[in-house]
């Protein structure tokens, strides 16, 4: 970004808290590349290809996003966030409407894998500015920052669901996405200034790129696992659950997306009051057991609107889980927390890159239903390694 355009930028600008700047980059981020996956039903029909290959061409964000935070994202922090910010999240959603446009599962994946290679870097930027205006501000805003990520998915759904009921194709649903971030990013952004580093974190910075887990962060990645399964089952593939289970009609198929996002989005906003009256271990416990019986619902649902509400269930149970064992691989004494973290990461990424092709393989093979109900004995696992959380050591 060259001064003359940044000087412009800056003029466009409005002035916004510094928490707020942190709660939009957030929101915009995830309205960025939201509205792709309850377009999925009708990208998938017009490509012609089955679960399986839709599958594999979703996992080009997961490989991306991997490539992105084990090579690239060390050597572009030098530019620093306010220049990667103002150019990546305008450029975003700009590789899921080009995805859109493609006709064979390669081809997409090869869209959605320059797409992982900037989210990866969004990913880091606007969770450390998360994590120094927290420091800046001496109050946690962490989970309500992720809330604000489930609002922009919930807005990025809703307005997918609003199009396609005005007859509107993907890809223009997804071109005019990028006009609409580009904006918001220049107005709401434009004045953004990243809080200073935590010079505490400075002497840990040269940590290895690929971190191996103790037993500690094997128990927490335990915890965490059927979350991120179902969270990444619910965005990816509910819309297509409503269509082929239900014949859903399109625009009703996409609020499926929506629903998760919003459920999720409110419970991660309220989160942080319950973990410290009743503590991370009981919070994520009760998490689990609802994620159980939505699950349960989606897998057996008899009608529509109990599929939804089963979402809804599975949106409030994948909510704080992975954000909770985050905290929990921070707070550990046996090394340090910035090591722990990027341990939690790296194999929090695996299942994301792991599941939409066995799911997808599931949802072809046993039917969609299954995609679900074939995570319902992780459940219990999370639930018997959730004393990790209270374990420092």
């Amino acid at each position: 970004m060259n001064p003359v355009s940044d000087s412009f930028v800056r003029r466009m600008g409005v002035s916004v808290a510094p928490h707020w700047r942190v709660f939009t980059a957030f929101f915009l981020y995830a309205f960025s590349l939201g509205g792709l996956f309850p377009r999925l039903p009708d990208i998938r029909t017009q490509m012609g290809i089955g679960e399986s290959a839709l599958g594999l061409a979703l996992i080009g964000i997961s490989v991306g996003t991997m490539t992105s935070l084990t090579l690239i994202v060390p050597k572009v922090e030098r530019f620093g966030h306010r220049r990667l910010l103002l150019v990546l999240l305008p450029i975003t959603p700009i590789f899921f409407a080009v995805a859109s446009h493609m006709q064979t599962p390669m081809a997409m994946f090869a869209a959605l894998f320059f797409a992982g290679l900037v989210i990866g870097c969004i990913e880091t930027f606007v969770n450390l500015e998360a994590d120094r205006v927290e420091h800046q501000l001496k109050r946690r805003i962490m989970n309500r920052s992720h809330a604000f990520w489930s609002f922009g998915f919930f807005a990025a759904g809703t307005f997918s669901a609003a199009v396609t009921h005005w007859g509107l194709s993907p890809q223009l649903q997804l071109w005019a996405s990028v006009l609409i971030v580009a904006v918001l990013t220049v107005v709401l952004l434009g004045k953004f200034d990243a809080a200073p580093a935590r010079t505490s974190t400075a002497p840990e910075q040269g940590t290895s790129r690929w971190v191996s887990p103790t037993k500690g962060i094997v128990l927490l990645v335990g915890v965490c696992a059927s979350a991120l399964l179902l969270e990444g089952a619910g965005f990816d593939w509910s819309a297509i659950y409503m269509r082929d289970v239900f014949n859903s009609e399109a625009a009703f198929a996409a609020t499926a997306v929506s629903t998760v996002a919003l459920a999720q989005a409110i419970t991660r906003f309220l989160a942080d009051g319950f973990v410290q009256r009743f503590g991370p271990v009981r919070v994520v416990r009760l998490l689990l057991v609802v994620l159980l019986a939505g699950t349960t619902l989606v897998s057996f649902a008899p009608a529509p609107w109990y599929a939804m509400t089963g979402f809804a269930l599975l949106g409030i149970g994948s909510s704080a889980v992975f954000p909770l064992a985050m905290s929990a691989a921070a707070q550990r004494t046996d090394r340090s927390s910035t090591i722990n973290v990027a341990a939690m990461a790296q194999y929090g990424f695996i299942i994301f890159l792991l599941a939409p092709p066995t799911l997808g393989f599931i949802a072809e093979h046993a039917g969609v239903r299954w995609s679900y109900g074939v995570a319902i004995p992780l459940i219990f696992l999370s639930l018997m390694t959730s004393h990790a959380l209270a374990s420092k050591d």
